[in-house]
């Protein structure tokens, strides 16, 4: 497999984006719009336990995880998207730079995403 970025000292035009919701309906929901939008090649949704401090107590709850695969140039709007439809009050917003990626995957990402570019 040939990769793009890490050996040959560039930085490939790919990031993943974490975020987290409530619910599977609520998360089918971003991943539908992101996809729709152009702003995402692929979100993978998981399950997940949660734990974390709201409101000076430790909380735990499930949550969907979605691991949303885009362009680094893209990351940005997908951000404000992610802020502007979110349902949480302050949404888990995470963004992950690509070392490397398979040549393929990333000439298959960058041309699912182009027309939001």
């Amino acid at each position: 497999m040939s990769l793009t970025g890490d050996d040959d000292g560039s930085t490939p035009d790919l990031c993943v984006l974490l975020t987290t919701t409530s619910t599977e309906d609520e998360a089918r929901v971003l991943a539908a719009g992101l996809l729709e939008a152009g702003l995402a090649a692929c979100v993978q949704l998981s399950q997940v336990d949660s734990l974390y401090v709201w409101d000076d107590a430790v909380a735990e709850d499930p949550e969907i995880r979605l691991m949303i695969k885009t362009r680094r140039s893209l990351a940005q709007a997908t951000v404000a998207w992610i802020e502007r439809e979110h349902p949480y009050e302050v949404p888990q917003i995470v963004v992950l730079p690509a070392l490397a990626v398979g040549s393929g995957y990333l000439d298959w990402l960058i041309d699912v995403t182009s027309a939001a570019s």
